[in-house]
């Protein structure tokens, strides 16, 4: 009678398991951001899932070969589409490996690093595939139906992403009090990086945004609520997928045939201010970018200047630009009337 495979003991399938446990709690103690631990969660999981089939459990049983052969294994990977895993994709599963094995030896639980010379494959720089007109932007922020209070938050959160091109995850945890109407401003607090900037934002955003803080955002709340300046049908923080939906809805309801979602704001906005003579720099700070390929943080550029390149160069950023005041004042007193009316 043939006998079966023996199977690695339960405390050595748990090696590589405690590990990573160990590493990401790491991280998350020296004050990484909660997307970064996510992100690299995943990534090592898919990792891990790949050495237990081939009954690899510890750290130390990991070599560069292997490495490799699981780097091979990614290229030659598909999707249930039948596509392939992007270079992107296979460059961040790689990178959070190559950062995992150099914890593990800095903490002299392996003598020798085996992704020290991985070489991940490398990432073209692409062209965003869609970039709106200032018209056809306007056009996607008439969408909404303003007699309903989802849809004034609705034109509120998309004012807010074209005004300032802010990531879904920033516009997700603004507060109540982070726009200032009186300086023009829109405080950013724990973007991307854990990293905090003021940027302006155009009068036209700041009208809508009160308009929905006054009007709808109180029938939105089912509770008191936690300061959040945008809820969701539930009265609850949007999570940055219901956030995609929306764009990508009302994308898709003006008919001008071009996909994406709330990145495209940004791509437009970084576009359309570089056509109209914005300096680079000015662009930077407003987008919250910083320089990858340089050991410093781009120049930072003083908020009055960067209001000022604003001001001269979005095509929102002034009602009489987009819209007469006098016209705007006039349809947000009749949207309340009829309100009223209801």
């Amino acid at each position: 009678m043939a006998r079966r495979a023996k199977q690695p003991a339960p405390a050595s399938l748990d090696a590589l398991d405690t590990a990573t446990n160990q590493y990401l709690e790491w991280i998350a103690v020296h004050n990484f951001s909660s997307d970064t631990v996510v992100s690299r969660r995943a990534h090592l999981g898919y990792f891990h899932a790949w050495c237990r089939e081939r009954g690899l459990a510890t750290p130390a049983e990991i070599t560069r070969p292997i490495l490799e052969r699981y780097q091979r294994w990614l290229f030659h990977y598909r999707k249930a589409n039948g596509q392939p895993l992007a270079f992107r994709t296979q460059n961040a599963r790689l990178t959070a490996l190559k950062v995992f094995f150099q914890w593990l030896t800095r903490h002299n639980y392996l003598l020798h690093n085996p992704a020290s010379e991985l070489v991940a494959p490398r990432i073209g720089h692409r062209l965003p595939k869609y970039v709106l007109t200032a018209s056809e932007a306007e056009r996607i922020l008439q969408q909404p139906d303003l007699t309903q209070p989802g849809g004034l938050r609705d034109r509120a959160i998309l004012e807010a992403f074209y005004a300032t091109a802010m990531r879904r995850m920033e516009l997700a945890q603004l507060k109540l009090h982070d726009p200032d109407a009186e300086r023009g401003t829109v405080t950013i607090r724990q973007g991307k990086g854990k990293r905090d900037r003021i940027i302006p934002i155009g009068e036209r955003a700041l009208a809508w945004i009160a308009k929905y803080v006054a009007e709808a955002r109180p029938r939105l709340l089912t509770g008191s609520g936690d300061g959040t300046l945008f809820v969701n049908d539930q009265g609850e923080p949007y999570e940055r997928r219901q956030l995609t939906g929306l764009v990508r809805r009302y994308l898709i309801a003006s008919g001008i045939g071009k996909s994406g979602g709330c990145h495209l704001f940004r791509h437009t906005v970084a576009t359309l201010m570089l056509e109209n003579g914005a300096d680079t720099r000015v662009i930077q700070q407003m987008l919250g970018h910083v320089d990858l390929n340089s050991t410093q943080i781009y120049t930072q550029v003083a908020i009055n200047l960067l209001k000022q390149v604003y001001s001269a160069t979005h095509p929102a950023a002034h009602l009489k630009r987009a819209e007469a005041a006098a016209d705007l004042l006039s349809a947000l007193d009749a949207e309340a009337g009829e309100e009223d009316n209801e």
